[in-house]
């Protein structure tokens, strides 16, 4: 059956997964704000300023100094979703569906979610305390815009959770993922000190998130873990219901199956099924997705749930 251009959009959001969403959410913004510049250039005359550069500037951006952050502390949020020019958008949203893709094969798109917003969040932070700390920040004003921290603690929780996973540049350059994440980072350190209007300080904060993330992934002190707890136990109080609590392997109230073994028997569960997707990871990176039989695809699918 043929889908008219509204049904696919709906198609895609309702069923293309969390990277589908937040990149739609990216587009929308992008495309909002230049909607909006072009009806302030049309409002006055030809070599006036836009007034509305201004209005886009307070509501879609970070400021990086402290002052300007507490009168504008809501740039934080709205930045890691906001994009001035299209090279710039275009870059971050190619970068962010290959990486996705990859960060998928091992997380849940709930997660992906935190990740990106908690990454956001820290790059955000990041650029505040360095234009604070290092006087070569503060010779003027900084606007921090662009979802290139969140993406950065995307694609290093995926890299360090699999460092040694391999990936086919351009379809011909096999190249392990820690070695490519190294790169970026050492990229961003060398950088820093230049006059590349590039806020590498967030890009390096969102890569601290990223790895943190994975750090006792299977604990409910792990960060992700313990503020998806937070939130749900936020909105069930909000709504008058049990709290949500965390078990063994960062599972949620409601599944027992942990709750029902010991811990040997749990473990021994645990090992076996990680083993299994290890092997499975393994034969992607040697032969391809589609080497995949409908039953690994299928165990890869529950996994990402």
């Amino acid at each position: 059956m043929n889908r008219t251009f509204k049904d696919e959009i709906k198609y895609q959001w309702n069923n293309g997964g969390m990277h589908i969403k937040l990149m739609g959410i990216n587009l929308a913004v992008f495309v909002l704000i230049k909607v909006i510049l072009v009806f302030g250039a049309l409002s006055v005359p030809q070599g006036y300023l836009n007034p509305m550069e201004n209005v886009v500037f307070d509501i879609f951006t970070l400021r990086g100094d402290f002052q300007g952050f507490l009168t504008h502390p809501w740039g934080i949020i709205t930045s890691i979703f906001a994009h001035f020019d299209f090279m710039h958008f275009a870059f971050n949203m190619l970068f962010f569906y290959f990486i996705s893709r990859f960060f998928l094969l091992y997380f849940s798109n709930q997660r992906m979610l935190y990740t990106y917003i908690l990454g956001g969040l820290m790059g955000g932070i990041f650029q505040i305390l360095a234009y604070s700390i290092f006087p070569a920040l503060q010779g003027s004003q900084i606007f921090v815009v662009g979802a290139s921290g969140a993406v950065n603690a995307i694609f290093m929780a995926a890299a360090f959770y699999r460092p040694m996973a391999e990936v086919h540049l351009f379809g011909m350059i096999r190249l392990k993922m820690i070695y490519i994440a190294g790169a970026y980072i050492l990229l961003d350190l060398i950088q820093m000190g230049g006059t590349d209007n590039v806020a590498h300080f967030a890009h390096l904060g969102g890569a601290a998130f990223g790895i943190l993330s994975i750090y006792n992934i299977d604990s409910k002190k792990n960060v992700i873990n313990f503020t998806r707890i937070t939130v749900e136990n936020l909105k069930a109080s909000l709504k008058g219901k049990p709290k949500m609590k965390a078990h063994k392997g960062g599972k949620a109230a409601g599944k027992t199956t942990a709750q029902n073994l010991s811990d040997e028997e749990y473990n021994l569960k645990k090992k076996k099924k990680q083993a299994e997707i290890d092997a499975i990871l393994d034969k992607i990176s040697k032969s391809g997705y589609d080497s995949l039989t409908k039953k690994e695809k299928q165990i890869l699918f529950d996994q990402s749930k």
